[in-house]
């Protein structure tokens, strides 16, 4: 016999397809009766069905706040964005500028504004290998070291203060006589 003539036989089955739930697909209610049976608790749980209706009593007796909102969120186009930049950032685009030939110069120091490129906030990770002055609204006390130690300065209004909790002066409690 040659293989051409060789029939396949047939392959068994997935048992996906013989389910009981594939059999009663499209008869509206599944096998549990007429209205509104097993319709209760769903899988992925939700919106529980009845909450409106038969569950009411449960809702305002256990879950008052179930419905409604609460609260408020600002949409993101009302946020105010701040754009930042690192000082190792800031080297790369010093570099950039000094490749196209646009970096300003102020007193032998290279000179840049970060307002008029967009950025708000200049903070201190990475390293600084150019000694430059730069405008900016906000700064770290960190960026502002770093930028000093490379024989830089910073020409700016606001700096960001640290947080450091052990220059805190301590609070004594006085001890008041009981009775």
């Amino acid at each position: 016999m040659s293989m051409a003539n060789i029939k396949r036989m047939p392959t068994a089955m997935s048992p996906h397809k013989l389910r009981k739930t594939r059999k009663r697909r499209g008869s509206r209610t599944m096998g549990w009766g007429q209205i509104g049976q097993h319709r209760k608790h769903s899988q992925k749980g939700g919106r529980k069905v009845g909450r409106h209706k038969h569950l009411w009593t449960y809702v305002l007796k256990h879950e008052p706040d179930y419905f409604g909102k609460r609260g408020f969120k600002t949409p993101q186009s009302l946020r105010e964005k701040t754009n930042i930049i690192n000082i190792g950032q800031l080297d790369e685009l010093i570099d950039k500028l000094i490749r196209e030939k646009t970096l300003a110069k102020k007193k032998g120091k290279a000179f840049i504004d970060l307002g008029a490129l967009g950025y708000q906030k200049l903070l201190a990770t990475g390293k600084l290998t150019k000694p430059i002055s730069v405008k900016v609204d906000s700064y770290s006390q960190n960026a502002a070291k770093k930028i000093e130690e490379a024989g830089g300065q910073i020409l700016g209004e606001h700096r960001e203060e640290a947080k450091e909790g052990s220059e805190e002066p301590e609070k004594t409690v006085e001890e008041t006589p009981k009775g």
